[in-house]
This record gives C-alpha cells, sequence and structure tokens, in this order.
C-alpha cells in the first residue's frame, strides 16, 4: 500500500491530544543531551493537552496547522504575532514547530514552514526562537532563509538555564 499525500490542515480540539504526545516525544527528540534528562522525564502529554484545549478554546490571533499522513497527526506548526514587547508592531512569531522522529527528515517540517510562511506573506519579521545547541533545528531554519539576529536568552528547564537564540526572516 502506497503512503498517502502529506495533508496539512487546521488543527482541531480532538486533535489535542495527538499533538500533545507529538510535542513531548519531539522534546524528547530534539532536546536530549540539551536539557535535563528529569525534565524531559516528567513532561506529560495530558498537560500539555488540556493547555492546548484551552488555548484553542480562547481563540486568538495564533493559527495552529496539523500535518496529517495516513490518518496520523505527524507534524505541528503554531504561529502568531510576537509576545515579546520589543518587536516591532506587524512581527510574527513561529511558536512551534515539531514533527514525529521518525518522520524528521522525510519534508513534514519544511512542508509546514512553507504553509506558515505562505500564509505570512513577507509582512514584518518572522521571528523563532531556537535552543542555541540544537544544531539540527539551527540548520533546518538556517535553509529556510532565516538568521541568528543576535538576541538571546535562557530557558530554564529543571532547573537549568539553557540558552535560546533568536532567528529572524524578513523586515
Amino acid at each position: 500500500m502506497s503512503e498517502q499525500p502529506l495533508l496539512v490542515r487546521p488543527m482541531t480540539v480532538s486533535d489535542c491530544a495527538p499533538v500533545a504526545a507529538l510535542r513531548v516525544r519531539g522534546w524528547r527528540f530534539a532536546y536530549r543531551g540539551l536539557m535535563p534528562r528529569a525534565f524531559l522525564d516528567a513532561l506529560e502529554p495530558e498537560w500539555h493537552a488540556e493547555r492546548t484545549r484551552e488555548r484553542l478554546a480562547r481563540g486568538g490571533d495564533g493559527v495552529d496547522l496539523v500535518a496529517e499522513r495516513d490518518g496520523r497527526v505527524v507534524g505541528w506548526v503554531s504561529w502568531g504575532p510576537y509576545r515579546d514587547g520589543e518587536a516591532t508592531t506587524g512581527d510574527s512569531e513561529l511558536y512551534a514547530l515539531y514533527a514525529e522522529p521518525d518522520c524528521v527528515g522525510t519534508g513534514v517540517g519544511r512542508t509546514l514552514l512553507e504553509t506558515v510562511l505562505r500564509d505570512w506573506g513577507g509582512r514584518g519579521r518572522m521571528l523563532l526562537w531556537v535552543v542555541e545547541g540544537n544544531t539540527r533545528a539551527r540548520r533546518f531554519y538556517e535553509r529556510a532563509g532565516f538568521r541568528a539576529d543576535g538576541a538571546r536568552e535562557p530557558y530554564e528547564a529543571g532547573g537549568v538555564e539553557v540558552p535560546e537564540v533568536r532567528y529572524a526572516l524578513g523586515g
């Protein structure tokens, strides 16, 4: 049986549990060795699912999309207005982009990012934060035209500061 094409569609409330599980698997895959193992092991998909359900119910300016193949959610992306006050009005932020670990390198992430960039349309800047040591993600965003803009901030993970760097596209 051949694999179905990738379908990118708006996320629904019924996607919250599979997206939360994907997100936790994605964190454990992407941040192994970059964040404390105990922190990663303690991540709970149920907590993330409930938080996402509440966020979707509130609505707002953000956009959540899922990538689905053969009826399985294999990727998720979230983006919207930039959340930090120092940004220019009209700047956008890529909040999260995850593909199932077994789908990394298959085009799922690239397709989701291309969809976001097409919908964004180059208005202002598109900004994102990435863990400094996550070379796979940094190369992925650099191939898409993003560049580190010099901004840095720590992310606290299980009592350990993990440095993040900001990337920008456009503007």
